[in-house]
């Protein structure tokens, strides 16, 4: 019986939704996590008359086919890649991107990644880093005298070094932007990396046309909206049971055929 499979292709789609919405909740508080969203589409269907051909007297055209459906997969998880809100820290290296754009990284194989995290700190160099001890690119050394750092909304960094009354430039943050930021790949520990989907990086300085600009002493928070999720965890939730009751159906509907033969 085809209901039996069909409905099967239906709770392994809400499972995965299931999944999609967890993995949401879980990172509500991540720093510049961006929720994700589970896409399905039908899968093949089976004919049972074809339509637009001609009857068996082959006098008349039958106008509408029989077409069975065999059920839905999972097409894509879809990053939104929304603002989230902006969370005051009071520290001088947290940075926030309002608008588009990406902050690069160096990772440990010499690659370069992506992230929204501007949670930043100093190695033991001085230089400029993730939490995870990455090096930001282009790479901008904090000297140890610094008493004061200051990041503009235009990515220039600038320290005032003991007691000078002139602040000192130190370097140029610059942010990268995508064509299709939803073709980025997720590695995990909010760092993203370039496909061919995504398409090359197009860097440029913050605040410049299409770049969003800095904004210091803040964090970006997720774009995880507590009472979306919930609802969605809803919505899945009975579709799965509505996918359930059907194998249940096609269960007493099996067992009574078979009952009637014995």
């Amino acid at each position: 019986m085809r209901a039996l499979s069909i409905a099967a292709t239906g709770m392994n789609a809400q499972q995965t939704n299931l999944e999609v919405i967890a993995n949401n909740i879980a990172n509500i508080n991540t720093t510049g996590f961006k929720r994700a969203r589970a896409e399905f589409t039908d899968l093949l269907y089976q004919a049972e008359r074809t339509g637009g051909v001609a009857n068996q007297g082959n006098s008349n055209i039958v106008p509408e086919g029989a077409n069975i459906g065999l059920g839905v997969k999972t097409s894509a998880i879809r990053n939104l890649h929304t603002q989230g809100s902006l969370e005051s820290t009071g520290n001088s290296l947290d940075v926030a991107i309002v608008g588009s754009g990406w902050f690069q990284v160096e990772g440990a194989d010499g690659n370069t990644f992506y992230t929204r995290a501007g949670a930043f700190n100093t190695n033991a160099d001085g230089d400029l880093v993730t939490v995870d001890g990455a090096r930001i690119i282009p790479n901008i050394n904090i000297p140890s005298e610094a008493v004061e750092v200051t990041i503009n909304r235009s990515g220039q960094v600038f320290a005032r070094l003991n007691n000078d009354t002139d602040l000192t430039e130190l370097g140029q943050l610059t942010i990268a932007n995508f064509v299709n930021d939803a073709g980025l790949e997720a590695l995990g520990d909010n760092l993203f990396r370039q496909t061919a989907a995504s398409g090359d990086p197009i860097v440029g300085a913050p605040a410049d046309p299409s770049f969003g600009y800095l904004q210091q002493n803040y964090l970006e928070a997720s774009n995880v909206d507590a009472v979306k999720e919930i609802t969605d965890l809803i919505s899945a939730q009975r579709a799965y049971e509505m996918n359930s009751k059907i194998i249940q159906a096609a269960d007493d509907m099996a067992g009574t055929v078979s009952k009637g033969l014995r």
